[in-house]
């Protein structure tokens, strides 16, 4: 059989009547007519000797061919696109620089601690960090805003590589006034009965689902509140609140001893996961995550 490649603009329009399942509103978003649409679609099925799309009804729906050519044809685009800037770069003689996208819930201090080995390995490489929220890293990555993402998550994203690269052991964060603040440490069962703040609804988040899921393992349900300021250190939600919050800022005094950070007796870990685009090879990201998963 000979060599087939696809071509990446039909593939995007394919992704684009694939997302939603409707050649008119892909056309739309492309700026092209349906009759363009409608084409490329019969090009790349007769390309591929497969059928794509069949019809139902009014609606059109995907086949099983149709569903495979979905599933991996972004990361395929993400991967030519990223080579595309790499082969720019290295043309315009810029340097290299390892750019990591964290969520809030990954502190800048664990930062720094997951790529020590990188900056060891290469002194002279220049490293920024920057806050992302969840939803905003795979844009990030997508766009080359960012090298490699991390985040507090265990489960497998769509489209994009992952790997579980730490785990930190939680402690608890309480206002000055809490009836807990005094302690040195605490045992899961100290704090049954407290509120929890979390940073997102549960079943919304997977860390919200994570720490809750840290309390029914150890035999009881929080009342919760979220917290309605975003983006700032884990450690300011407790501040003027009865409630405490699971952190992994090592225990102490913060914000001017606003917030008592205590360690919890065999404490809970929080597993830290990197994401970056598939079929994509940085030396940098290899010696990070090489480094880790040891």
């Amino acid at each position: 059989m000979a060599e087939i490649l696809i071509d990446p603009h039909r593939l995007r329009q394919f992704l684009a009547v694939a997302r939603y399942l409707n050649i008119t509103r892909a056309a739309e978003e492309l700026q092209l007519t349906q009759q363009a649409v409608s084409s490329t679609l019969k090009t790349l099925e007769r390309d591929l000797g497969v059928s794509l799309i069949r019809r139902a009804g009014r609606r059109i729906e995907l086949t099983v061919a149709g569903t495979a050519l979905s599933d991996g044809a972004m990361p395929i685009l993400d991967a030519s696109e990223a080579l595309v800037r790499t082969v720019r770069a290295a043309s315009a003689g810029e340097h290299e620089n390892f750019v990591v996208a964290h969520t809030p819930a990954i502190s800048s201090d664990e930062v720094f601690d997951l790529t020590e080995s990188v900056r060891r390995a290469y002194p002279n490489i220049s490293i920024t960090a920057r806050q992302y929220f969840p939803d905003e890293i795979v844009p990030a990555l997508r766009s080359g805003a960012a090298t490699i993402g991390l985040r507090r998550g265990a489960t497998v994203p769509k489209d994009v590589a992952a790997a579980t690269v730490s785990y930190t052991p939680l402690s608890i964060a309480v206002s000055s006034g809490h009836r807990l603040a005094h302690r040195q440490s605490v045992a899961m069962s100290d704090i049954a009965g407290e509120s929890l703040i979390l940073w997102g609804p549960p079943g919304e988040s997977f860390y919200a689902d994570f720490l809750m899921s840290v309390c029914r393992r150890a035999g009881f349900e929080p009342s919760v509140t979220v917290n309605h300021i975003q983006g700032t250190a884990p450690t300011t939600a407790v501040i003027g609140t009865p409630h405490f919050a699971f952190v992994t800022a090592e225990p102490g005094h913060y914000h001017r001893k606003q917030t008592t950070v205590i360690a919890i007796e065999d404490p809970p870990m929080a597993p830290a996961q990197a994401l970056w685009l598939q079929h994509t090879e940085s030396r940098l990201l290899r010696h990070l995550l090489d480094e880790a998963i040891r």
